[in-house]
């Protein structure tokens, strides 16, 4: 009934509407997860403050999901309000530079980029994600990551105030960033160069066919499960644990790329977790390295 009052009241200051434990598994990558008390897709930054001014009056915890292609959602699901950036998608282009929604996509991203002739994000090509998750994040590949071509980010901090942070305020490492504790991004803007159209269809292209050829991309998963321990390389010490293939239920370590989780079917976030203990452990004993996850686990 709390609940109910709440998306009641929630409602009367948006367009949208608020849905009542929303099944987060059709909104993330990896096809799993249970449902969130309140979930709701701003459809600008004035209806975002508001749901964030909220949750901060109500006490109620908040999590905002792009693509969710880096997300385990617990099967009991997440407590509070989950905002979707679905709506966050306009793209603009200045000189030298691409200004874009939180919630446009990379590869919708990369198809303006052949078109406006304009390169850089290339090595991001098959990445599934938002540009504000991928910021926030700083997603990456092999050939580059976020942090190289960031120019600055807008967003709405936890006080509901807009700010523009540009480049040089931005601390970035290895999977992570500071934008996390700074608020929630709205806008990202990325420095590019002048490039050819068919030189940068030919990049993405090859990049593309790599990612096919090495990660198991007909299969609902959440990318690399695990970070990269300086020096190694975590897919490699998955391997060498004998952990490739290894399954619980219907969640598979792939025997295409080991640092990958599947979803054979209808695995559920338990099956998965078990999983990823399982590896941890095996790696621990083999290699005598533990494993950081690269994933985020809601609930």
């Amino acid at each position: 009934m709390q609940l109910t009052l709440l998306a009641r009241e929630l409602q009367q200051a948006l367009k949208g509407e608020v849905k009542l434990n929303q099944p987060l598994g059709a909104f993330t990558t990896w096809r799993l997860g249970g449902p969130a008390d309140l979930f709701y897709q701003p459809l600008n930054q004035e209806e975002l403050v508001k749901c964030l001014n909220f949750a901060r009056q109500k006490g109620l915890p908040m999590h905002i999901m792009g693509n969710g292609s880096n997300i385990l959602v617990l099967d009991r699901g997440v407590r509070g309000l989950v905002l979707h950036t679905r709506h966050w998608r306009q793209i603009k282009f200045g000189e030298g530079f691409l200004y874009a929604g939180a919630g446009a996509l990379i590869s919708e991203l990369l198809r303006v980029a052949v078109r406006q002739e304009m390169g850089g994000l290339e090595f991001a090509a098959g990445i599934p994600a938002t540009i504000g998750g991928a910021a926030v994040t700083n997603a990456g590949t092999p050939e580059g990551c976020l942090a190289d071509i960031i120019r600055g980010v807008e967003l709405v901090t936890l006080k509901g105030e807009t700010r523009y942070l540009a480049r040089q305020n931005i601390s970035f490492a290895y999977r992570s960033s500071s934008l996390r504790r700074e608020g929630l991004v709205t806008a990202v803007e990325l420095q590019l160069v002048a490039s050819r159209a068919d030189d940068i269809r030919a990049m993405i292209k090859a990049n593309l066919a790599r990612r096919r050829q090495k990660q198991p991309l007909n299969w609902p998963n959440a990318g690399s499960v695990f970070k990269n321990p300086p020096g190694h390389f975590a897919g490699q010490l998955i391997e060498e644990a004998g952990a490739k293939g290894w399954r619980v239920g219907q969640a598979e370590v792939s025997t295409k790329h080991a640092n990958f989780i599947i979803n054979r079917g209808q695995a559920t976030a338990a099956e998965v977790i078990e999983l990823i203990n399982r590896v941890r452990e095996a790696v621990a004993k083999k290699s005598g390295i533990t494993l950081e996850l690269e994933i985020e686990i809601w609930g």
